[in-house]
């Protein structure tokens, strides 16, 4: 049995290989690309693997899924710090979780700061950490019991408890229509903006809650006291989240203004048949705009999210959602705000009702339709427990043949008031086995002129080649370089070499390249090669 299934994974992986292979002929790899994982905590669904673990035993599960996920190469992790009215960190608004203690409200022992423990082992990686949050869940039973005293469901009077939450099936809900609720979650991602270097915000797909049978939202006399010039009570449900959705962006860029605010909304917005001007070709059961009552549309129209994240969880030719037919509707729709796409790691050969995940080239294929779409600028996987499994060899893929070479997120320009400053090349040295160099970048002013990271490229012989390929970029170097410089093992000795820095900020926008500097590289050293009359000789 075990060889049989060995087997068939083989068999699986190189197909998928060499299917990829005949992709990634046709398509160059992009070195500018989010690469990107939700990591979940909710019910220790990725991390940590069960609640109470000892500090040391988290810490070290979350250092070996970054290594992992890095090897894979990916460059950026969104992790749930809210999954439920608490949080991953130490705050003075929100319990601690219980998916991290056993026990909300405890903290770890002994004790330290998850969220300031994750971000720098993400950075120390060179991978964007994206504090993910889920801000109207309250809890995820009915368990109130076991809620911390400070939990506002057990520390707010009854007569206000009624203002702030609501059950609906078997869990507690932050109300959206009240102002104080919406100020609450306000507070909370403020703390975060404020108090940590995350590179994002990320709201994820539950607004209004996905509807149950037989199960009612009772916020009629909310409604009928107050409907704000509404006349139906779905168009007054979406302005409640719209409020939030604004206010929150809002409050993040008058702090951090290049901490990006993006939201990953269930993937089908709305259905033709129900808006036949601007609904995709699908025929799901709920939709964004319906059911959740999640205007995403306005929100990007409106300039209060930098990105968009659809959670396009289906497979290509699957009936009812294609997601080949979603890719292309919001690519569509994107209002010149950045597209990545949500992919559902956690299908693959494990969906029985859609025999297309049984195939060893979907994700394969996914990404191909991503890459030949100008619009999109990436993917998101959910989550890390499937990628880890490898199922059809899913993980050997990413490693071997969608994600080979490096590369960074994206940038946003619109978001920058500058590029960064450009770096220049100062000194060349070397030993009998590399090359070092060093840069500096002048004229820093503006924050987003100083230089986060930088690009080596190397190009053989004495001119500049194609930056876009992935064999010319030696490395990135880490977030946050103390020294700027860089040792290159590589070359070899009686050859020439042409080197270009290129610097990125905070929001991966890049700078001008640096001057070219052309070396040959000696059995002993380094040389550089001198102008003369701005010729090189």
């Amino acid at each position: 049995m075990h060889q049989l299934f060995c087997f068939r994974r083989f068999s699986a992986f190189y197909f998928a290989l060499f299917f990829s292979g005949a992709l990634c002929a046709q398509q160059e790899l992009p070195s500018a690309e989010m690469r990107g994982v939700w990591i979940a905590t909710v019910a220790n669904i990725d991390w940590p693997s069960a609640p109470g673990l000892s500090s040391d035993r988290q810490q070290m599960e979350f250092d070996s899924l970054l290594d992992v996920l890095k090897a894979m190469g990916l460059n950026a992790v969104f992790v749930q710090i809210r999954p439920a009215g608490d949080a991953l960190y130490p705050s003075s608004v929100v319990p601690w979780s219980k998916y991290l203690t056993g026990q909300q409200g405890r903290a770890p022992e002994p004790y330290y700061d998850p969220l300031e423990y994750m971000i720098k082992a993400a950075h120390s990686r060179r991978m964007e950490f994206h504090a993910w949050m889920n801000p109207y869940r309250a809890t995820f039973d009915l368990d109130t019991a076991s809620l911390a005293a400070t939990h506002p469901l057990r520390a707010l009077p009854d007569n206000r408890k009624a203002d702030w939450f609501f059950r609906y099936g078997t869990r507690y809900y932050f109300n959206p229509a009240s102002a104080l609720v919406r100020q609450h979650l306000i507070n909370v991602v403020k703390e975060i903006v404020v108090r940590y270097d995350v590179d994002g915000i990320h709201f994820d797909d539950y607004f209004y809650p996905y509807k149950e049978p037989n199960q009612v939202l009772t916020d009629y006399n909310s409604f009928a006291a107050d409907p704000r010039g509404f006349a139906q009570i779905e168009d007054w449900r979406r302005d409640n989240v719209n409020r939030l959705i604004e206010n929150v962006s809002k409050m993040i860029k008058s702090i951090k203004p290049y901490v990006r605010f993006g939201v990953s909304p269930f993937g089908v917005w709305r259905n033709a048949d129900q808006d036949p001007a601007n609904g995709s070709q699908t025929r799901a059961g709920i939709t964004c705009y319906d059911d959740l009552y999640a205007d995403v549309l306005k929100w990007m129209q409106s300039g209060w999210i930098d990105y968009v994240a659809p959670q396009l969880y289906w497979s290509i030719g699957f009936p009812p959602a294609d997601y080949e037919v979603l890719l292309d509707w919001w690519s569509k729709h994107t209002y010149g705000k950045q597209l990545y796409a949500g992919h559902a790691a956690y299908k693959i050969n494990n969906f029985p009702a859609d025999p297309n995940w049984t195939k060893p080239d979907e994700i394969n294929r996914q990404l191909a339709l991503n890459r030949a779409n100008p619009a999109v600028q990436g993917s998101i996987f959910f989550s890390v427990k499937p990628l880890l499994r490898n199922p059809l060899g899913v993980q050997d893929s990413l490693i071997d043949v969608l994600y080979p070479n490096q590369a960074h997120v994206p940038g946003i320009p619109s978001l920058s008031k500058a590029p960064p400053a450009t770096p220049q090349i100062c000194r060349i040295g070397g030993s009998p086995s590399s090359v070092k160099l060093a840069w500096h970048a002048c004229d820093v002013g503006l924050p987003d002129e100083m230089p986060y990271y930088f690009a080596i490229y190397r190009f053989d012989g004495q001119s500049v080649g194609d930056f876009q390929n992935p064999r010319n970029l030696l490395a990135f170097t880490p977030f946050y370089s103390e020294k700027w410089v860089f040792e290159d093992p590589t070359a070899a000795a009686d050859e020439y070499y042409t080197y270009v820095i290129i610097a990125y900020n905070r929001l991966n926008v890049e700078s001008y390249s640096s001057d070219p500097v052309v070396v040959k590289k000696t059995k002993k050293s380094a040389k550089k090669k001198k102008k003369f009359f701005g010729f090189l000789f």
